[in-house]
Parts: structure tokens; sequence; C-alpha cells
């Protein structure tokens, strides 16, 4: 056997092949450790910049910072089994010191090796940020209604889809898909919107939640770069009549359950059924079911109730309906007819 094979020609030991483990390592520089790290971060909304790019992130400082420290830190290719141990100060706001302790395996052999990183916290704000503060946007969401103004559930529902779109597309990356603003007009609402993309899903989903159509309306504003920039209106019209409403049609009594004018999917309220239904064919308006009030059954007796009238207190009777099944003492949903001073069953 060739002896250089088999001893290490700097200490004497023995080894396999070539340099020792020990010498080996004694010579390696398994670890580098930049001692100043710069973490840019937005004041407004504590997003992260990396390089030239903003993200959302959705962690706590200690763990910012255990990542900013172990980024510093770089381990030579051979080096396995590392385990990182981080421990940090604040001596300052803007300032904070890390220590970051490695334990690992280097040729067989332990090593251990404390790194100091001071991360420095450098405030600006993002591009979201700045745009929002800047008045920035690409599209108007306008809410308006047939025949008349969006009530104030629909204004609540439309403000809850607009951010309810805002935080899903952000969640997806869309960073610059924000609400701007929910303002409050004469004839309905406009939702301010950064992106015009979010200004579609939020016309679709309110459209689908509300019923009634949008149509979109470019406008040419400038350019950049060489490409046309366009803001776009979504125009939204909600329908005369909506989900929920009840009406009356040649004496009888109907829930809209979807509207699709002019034609309207309802719910016959007497006999449990479901039909299509004209506006023409409309007498009145009634309510609407969020409107209802609760009437107590004081007695069933064949096919009459006797609900006590929520207002007066007085009992009314009113016929049975196929679709429940009320039993005395339980509350019933009524509204009230005030042209025919009846009590209508809905639900």
């Amino acid at each position: 056997m060739d002896i250089q094979k088999t001893i290490c020609p700097r200490c004497g030991e023995p080894t396999e092949e070539g340099l020792c483990p020990r010498c080996r390592v004694a010579e390696t520089e398994w670890i580098l450790c930049e001692p100043r790290v710069t973490a840019v971060y937005c004041p407004t909304c504590d997003a992260q910049k990396r390089g030239r790019t903003w993200s959302d992130v959705h962690a706590e400082r200690s763990e910012i910072i255990s990542e900013l420290a172990v980024s510093a830190v770089r381990l030579h290719e051979d080096v396995k089994g590392v385990h990182i141990t981080v421990g940090s100060e604040d001596p300052t706001p803007n300032r904070t010191y890390a220590t970051v302790e490695i334990d690992a395996t280097l040729y067989t052999l332990p090593v251990n090796a404390l790194c100091r990183v001071e991360i420095v916290w450098q405030r600006e704000q993002c591009d979201r940020c700045s745009r929002i503060s800047g008045g920035y946007y690409e599209g108007i969401v306008q809410i308006r209604a047939t025949g008349r103004k969006p009530n104030a559930y629909e204004r609540e529902v439309a403000a809850s889809i607009a951010y309810q779109a805002e935080e899903n597309l952000q969640e997806g990356g869309e960073r610059l898909s924000f609400v701007s603003s929910i303002d409050e007009t004469r004839d309905g609402i406009d939702i301010v919107v950064g992106s015009q993309h979010i200004g579609q899903v939020i016309s679709q989903m309110i459209t689908g939640a509300l019923g009634g159509k949008y149509t979109t309306h470019p406008k040419l504003v400038g350019e950049k770069d060489g490409k046309a920039l366009y803001r776009v209106t979504y125009s939204i019209r909600l329908p005369y009549y909506q989900k929920g409403d009840v009406v009356a049609s040649k004496n009888r009594y109907y829930e809209i359950r979807n509207v699709d004018s002019p034609h309207l999917s309802v719910f016959d309220l007497a006999a449990g059924v479901g039909r299509t239904l004209q506006e023409a064919e409309i007498d009145r308006k009634i309510g609407n079911v969020r409107e209802a009030e609760e009437a107590l059954v004081a007695f069933t007796q064949g096919n009459l109730i006797g609900l006590l009238d929520p207002k007066t207190y007085d009992t009314r009777e009113v016929n049975v309906v196929p679709w429940l099944f009320p039993a005395e003492g339980a509350p019933l949903r009524v509204l009230r007819d005030e042209e025919t001073e009846q009590l209508v069953i809905v639900g």
C-alpha cells in the first residue's frame, strides 16, 4: 500500500486520501458572514423590498429578523447537518443586532461558528402606498340602479365585495389591485380601484350577487414607455327589483329569487312552487324578506293559522302554506301588505 495515501502529509495523522479531515477543516473557509444587512420596508403597510420588488410579508418581526440574519451567512458546499440559532437585540428603532450561531459537520468533524449581523431598517414608501397617497387609479366601478337609488343593503354588499376582491387578489400576488376609496354619490356609489383587473372582478362579483349587468367604458389618459394608458369606467346597472323582493301580482304574492330583466324567477308564497314572472305582470312591491318581522303562531286549525300581529298584538288568521309546518308558539317571518292590511308569510 502506498504510504502517501494513508498518512496526512501535513500532520502525519492516518487518512484515507490526501489531507486528514482536521487539516482539511483547518484550511477551508467554510463560513462567510456579511456584517450588515439593509432591510427596506414600507412604514405604512410593512411590505418588504427585495431588490427592486415589493412583497407583502405576513410574519412576525422576529421571523423577519431571523430570515435577514440567516441570509447574511454563506456556507461552504461541503457543510452538512446545519443547525442555526438566532438571537437579537434592538438598541434603536432603526437598528437590530442579530447573533447567528451555526453548528454543523464538515468532513465528518463537528464545526461551530458565531456571526454578528447588523440589520439596518430603512423606510421607503412602497409602490402601492405611493400610488394610493398620490391619488393614482386605473378604474372606477359606478353602481347605479334602474328607476331608484341603491339601498343601504346593496351599498353594504358592494363595499364588502370590493374589499374581499382586494384581499383575494393581493393574497394572490397582485399588490397593485387595491381599492382606493368608496364614495357615495347622489345616484349610488363609486368604487375607485388601482387596476383594471380588480375593477372587472368587482363588477362581475357585484352583478352575480345583486343581479343586473355592467358595461365598460375605457378612456385614453396618456402614454408610458410607448404604451397607451387607459382608465376604465365599469358601469353597473342594478335592476329595479332585487332578490328577496316580495311582489303582488293578480292577488297572489311572490318572492323574487333571481332577476334577469324583464324575466323574473319567483317563488309562489301560497303554492310553494317556482315560476317565471314578467315585470309587466307585477302590480306592486310589498317589501323585501330582509325586512320581515317575526309573528308568533297562536294556533293552527285546519287550513288556518292564527298569527300574533307583531305590531298590534291582535290575532290575525292567514291560510296555511304547504311549504311550512308551523308549530304553536313558534315564530314565522311575515311582511305586511299595507294596501290590503294582510300579513304575508315569507318564511
